[in-house]
C-alpha cells in the first residue's frame, strides 16, 4: 500500500476545492492505498500532513488551477504529478494511477490484490422499474469481474422476468453471492454461501471496488433467520424504508400500466362517457371494466402486500393486501396502501420474532399464525385507526391537485421536474415517481405527463448537445450519444448516468434546468398520461396524452435548454 499526499486547490470557490480532495482521496481508497490531503481555498489551509511527512512522502498529487498560487518550491519535483482540477472530476482513479504508475506500483482494487485465485461468483442485478439499472448493474458486474479475473454469471431480474438465471450447480460452485438490487429479492436458494447486498447504483459507480468489498465483507446466508450481521453497507443496503417503497413500487406498476393503457383504448373506442351503461356489452365499455375495476382495483393491494413482503418475506404478503384492499375501500388511495404495507410487514416481522412453537408445530406459523393475525392487526388499524385520516389526506391532495391554478401547476411541474433529473433515477428520482404514478388511479394524471417529461429530457438534453457542442465532448462521449438518445425517448433517465459520472458538475445542473422547464410547460399546459412508461412511444396509443402537440414541445423545450446550458457550462475539450 502506497502513501500518497494530494493538495486540492481551485479558483472556482472553496466548494470545488474540498470536492477535488475528496475524489481523489475517494479514487485512492479504491485502489487500496492511503491518501493524506491538504485543501487550499478562500477559507485558509486545512493542513492534512506536516512538511516533513511531504518531504518523505512516495507520490504527491497536485490538483490545483494555474492561478492558484500554491508554493512548489517546497514540493519534491521528482515524486509530484501535477493535473487540472477538470481531469479530477472527469476520471480520479486515472489520476491516482498515473501517480502511482511512477512508482511502479500496481493499481488494482483491493479485491484484486487480496485474492490468490479467481473466484466463481453468482449475482443478481434487480431495480424497481426492471428496465434500465438492472441491466447496467449486471454489464458492471461483468465487466468489474473480467478485470479483476474472476468469473461471474449474472441473472437480471427485470421487468420480463429473470433472464439468464442461476441454475442450481452454479449456485453450488459459487465462492461468492453478490446481489446489487433496489428491491426485495428472494435469497433462500443462497443459504449457506456468502452473500453480500448492496445497490444497483453501487454497482453501476464502480463494480472492481463492490466485488472486492464483497469479498472480504460477505457473510453466509442463513434461510431461516437472514444473513448473519454484515458491515454497515451491506446491512443498509439491505433493508430500510425506501427499499421497501420500491419494491412495493415494482410490482405496482405492471397495475398502473396496463389499467392506464386499457382505460385509453376504452375512450378511443367509445367516448368520454364509454363507461356509462348505454355502452354495456360493448368492446370499449369492457376494456373500462378491465382497466378501471379490475387493474386499478389491484394496485393498491399490490403496492401495500409487496412492501409487507420486502419487510417480512412471504408471511406478509396476505396482510398487505388485505391492508391495502382496506385502504381502497376506505378511500385512503396510495397513501393508505403505503401505510397498510408497512403496519402489516412490520408486524409480521415482529411476530415471527416472537411466537416460538415446538419443532413439530413450527410449519404453523406462516400458513396459519402469521397471516391471521397479521391481517387481523392491519386490518383493525386500517378501519380504526388509520383509514380515516389517510383517506381525508388523500382526498384533501387530490382535490388540491384537481383546483390547482395555473402558477401552482408550474411550481409542481418545476419541482417535479427537477427532481426527476437531480439523481437519474436514484431516491429523489424515484420519490417523484412514485408521486406521479400513484396519483393516475385518482383521476389526476398531470404529475404524470410532467415527470415523464422530464425523464426523458436529460438523455435527449445530452445527445443533442453532443451534435451542437461537439467540441464539449470527445470522441467516445459523442458517440454514445446516439444510445442515449434512443433511451430519453423510451423515457429512460439513466442514459445521462455516463456523462453525469464524468463531470456532474456541470451535467446535473444542465439537466435539471431542462428537466424543470419540461415539466413546468407540461402542467401549465395541462396535459395528462394515462400511462406511467413507455416514452414517446405510447403516443401513439389514442388517449394516452390529452395534447400530444403541446406535450411534444414541452420535450422539445427542455431538451433545447439542456443542450444550452450544456453548452454554456462545459469548456472546449483540447484537440
Amino acid at each position: 500500500m502506497a502513501q500518497l499526499f494530494a493538495i486540492a486547490a481551485s479558483q472556482a470557490g472553496p466548494a470545488h476545492s474540498f470536492m477535488l480532495g475528496e475524489a481523489l482521496a475517494a479514487a485512492a481508497a479504491r485502489l487500496g492505498h492511503d491518501l493524506k490531503l491538504r485543501v487550499v481555498s478562500s477559507f485558509g489551509t486545512q493542513e492534512g500532513f506536516s512538511p516533513e511527512e511531504l518531504a518523505s512522502a512516495q507520490a504527491v498529487i497536485l490538483a490545483a488551477d494555474a492561478g492558484s498560487g500554491i508554493d512548489r518550491s517546497a514540493l519534491p519535483a521528482d515524486r509530484l504529478l501535477e493535473v487540472a482540477p477538470e481531469a479530477v472530476f472527469r476520471d480520479a482513479t486515472q489520476v491516482v494511477q498515473q501517480a502511482l504508475a511512477r512508482l511502479g506500483m500496481a493499481t488494482a482494487a483491493p479485491g484484486a490484490q487480496a485474492a490468490t485465485k479467481p473466484l466463481r461468483i453468482v449475482a443478481i442485478t434487480s431495480c424497481p422499474t426492471g428496465v434500465a439499472h438492472t441491466f447496467m448493474a449486471a454489464e458492471a458486474l461483468e465487466q468489474g469481474a473480467k478485470a479483476l479475473g474472476h468469473q461471474i454469471h449474472v441473472e437480471t431480474q427485470g421487468s420480463v422476468g429473470a433472464q439468464n438465471a442461476l441454475s442450481a450447480q452454479a449456485i453450488a460452485d459459487a465462492d461468492l453471492v453478490l446481489v446489487a438490487a433496489d428491491t426485495q429479492v428472494d435469497r433462500a436458494r443462497f443459504a449457506g454461501k456468502r452473500l453480500y447486498s448492496a445497490s444497483t447504483k453501487a454497482a453501476i459507480h464502480d463494480a472492481a471496488a463492490l466485488i472486492g468489498k464483497a469479498q472480504a465483507e460477505a457473510t453466509p446466508w442463513q434461510a431461516e433467520g437472514g444473513a448473519a450481521p454484515a458491515a454497515g453497507a451491506s446491512k443498509a443496503a439491505a433493508s430500510g424504508p425506501y427499499k421497501h417503497l420500491m419494491t412495493g413500487v415494482s410490482f405496482m406498476l405492471p397495475f398502473v400500466v396496463a389499467g392506464g393503457l386499457l382505460i385509453a383504448l376504452a375512450f378511443a373506442l367509445g367516448g368520454i362517457y364509454v363507461y356509462d351503461d348505454a355502452h354495456q356489452g360493448t368492446i370499449g365499455w369492457s376494456l373500462f371494466q378491465v382497466g378501471a375495476k379490475a387493474a386499478f382495483a389491484l394496485m393498491v393491494p399490490a403496492l401495500a402486500g409487496y412492501i409487507a413482503f420486502s419487510i417480512a418475506d412471504r408471511p406478509g404478503i396476505a396482510p398487505g393486501m388485505v391492508g391495502g384492499m382496506l385502504a381502497g375501500t376506505v378511500g385512503a388511495g396510495f397513501l393508505g396502501g403505503i401505510a397498510a404495507g408497512f403496519i402489516a410487514g412490520y408486524a409480521v416481522k415482529w411476530l415471527n420474532q416472537w411466537i416460538r412453537l415446538p419443532r413439530g408445530l413450527e410449519g404453523l406459523k406462516p400458513v396459519l399464525l402469521l397471516p391471521l393475525l397479521g391481517s387481523a392487526i392491519v386490518g383493525l388499524s386500517m378501519l380504526m385507526v388509520v383509514g380515516q385520516p389517510v383517506a381525508a389526506a388523500m382526498t384533501a391532495l387530490t382535490e388540491w391537485l384537481k383546483g390547482m391554478q395555473s402558477s401552482s401547476a408550474v411550481l409542481l411541474g418545476i419541482t417535479l421536474g427537477a427532481m426527476m433529473a437531480a439523481d437519474m433515477g436514484g431516491p429523489i428520482n424515484k420519490a417523484a415517481y412514485v408521486f406521479s404514478t400513484s396519483l393516475i388511479a385518482s383521476g389526476v394524471a398531470t404529475p404524470m405527463a410532467a415527470a415523464m417529461a422530464a425523464g426523458m429530457v436529460p438523455p435527449l438534453g445530452i445527445a443533442l448537445a453532443c451534435k451542437l457542442f461537439a467540441s464539449r465532448f470527445n470522441a467516445e462521449e459523442r458517440e454514445a450519444s446516439k444510445a442515449a438518445a434512443v433511451l430519453g425517448l423510451a423515457f429512460i433517465t439513466e442514459g445521462a448516468i455516463p456523462y453525469v459520472a464524468r463531470d456532474p458538475l456541470r451535467v446535473i445542473p444542465a439537466c435539471v434546468l431542462g428537466a424543470a422547464t419540461a415539466g413546468a410547460l407540461s402542467m401549465w399546459w395541462g396535459v395528462a398520461l394515462q400511462a406511467p412508461h413507455g416514452g414517446v412511444f405510447v403516443l401513439a396509443i389514442p388517449n394516452a396524452v390529452n395534447h400530444v402537440l403541446l406535450y411534444g414541445a414541452a420535450i422539445v423545450a427542455g431538451t433545447v435548454v439542456t443542450a444550452l446550458a450544456l453548452g454554456l457550462f462545459k469548456r472546449r475539450i483540447a484537440a
